[in-house]
């Protein structure tokens, strides 16, 4: 998109702006739901403004649950160590590291 104003996007904005906050690029719309806890999709991506305009009206259900973090799954949870709230520690290792160190290996 370049500097310029984009009508259409204020409009949308002022419209759905207390539900959405939304943002385009040169293909696609976006828009992400201010209410986190909401039970709907929490971002909606279209190139089309027909069907986004239509989501932003009556949009998907959540895939998921609200705030489910892939850390909160048992694969991470069993290899951390909570250093402080938010703040954790993952000491395992890969196959082949010597002591652990992470060698000078690129990834």
């Amino acid at each position: 998109m370049t500097g310029e104003r984009d009508p259409l996007l204020d409009l949308l904005r002022a419209h759905f702006g207390h539900r959405w906050a939304i943002r385009r690029t040169d293909t696609l719309w976006i828009a992400t739901a201010r209410d986190r806890d909401a039970d709907h999709a929490p971002t909606l991506v279209q190139p089309d403004i027909g069907r986004f305009l239509t989501e932003l009206d009556d949009p998907p259900p959540r895939a998921g649950r609200p705030y489910r973090s892939l850390l909160d799954t048992d694969h991470f949870t069993r290899r951390a160590h909570d250093l402080a709230d938010g703040v954790h520690l993952y000491d395992d290792h890969r196959p082949g590291d010597d002591e652990g160190d992470g060698g000078d290996r690129p990834l």
